[in-house]
């Protein structure tokens, strides 16, 4: 079996499995079989404590990262570049990989014209259509409107609202008068 030392990276090259155990406890340190499948096996002297440690938190992180939830609010009778900022903010969690739930607020007597809600809910659908499935849909809950959308596979997402790039500052050649009294040039 091939033999790394884990620590400095050094190999040591095929051993015995005899000759790479006494290695390793003359070190102090275990050996572990990171790759069976290889030709010959792929065997490394390690802290088995601290390998294992590791590769949990790394199986941690990975598992988290699905799960994040994002909110983004709205409001009825909000403004077109308001409601652009916003799509684009969720097109970004979606991107990330994370679940955005869009909510809706109704204030006052806003609660009077409810299909306008239902249609600014569509509207965001329709919108984020090719970033996310819809896993909950538009729902009323007191006050507020409720929707819950899923990425899509990284591979079919599209954005829509990509962020503008920012615009230089071309500024043009100026000619600027330096009358000391502010008087025209005629």
């Amino acid at each position: 079996m091939r033999v790394i030392v884990a620590s400095t990276g050094q190999q040591l090259g095929v051993l015995k499995l005899s000759d790479a155990l006494r290695h390793a406890q003359s070190l102090g340190l275990d050996l572990v079989e990171v790759a069976p499948t290889a030709t010959p096996p792929v065997c490394r002297i390690i802290d088995f404590g601290k390998f294992k440690y590791e590769t949990s938190k790394h199986e941690k992180d990975k598992r988290n990262t699905g799960s994040r939830l994002k909110e983004v609010k709205f409001r009825v009778n909000i403004s077109d570049n308001d409601y652009t900022t916003k799509v684009r903010h969720a097109e970004e969690f979606l991107d990330r990989g994370s679940k955005v739930r869009i909510q809706l607020q109704f204030r006052g007597r806003e609660m009077a014209h409810q299909e306008l809600g239902m249609a600014m809910m569509q509207r965001v659908k329709k919108d984020l259509a090719t970033m996310a499935n819809v896993e909950a849909e538009p729902k009323l809950m007191g006050r507020n409107v409720t929707m819950t959308l899923a990425p899509l596979p990284a591979t079919k997402r599209k954005r829509r609202f990509a962020p503008q790039p920012e615009l230089a500052d071309d500024h043009e050649d100026v000619d600027v008068d330096d009358d000391e009294e502010g008087e025209s040039k005629d």
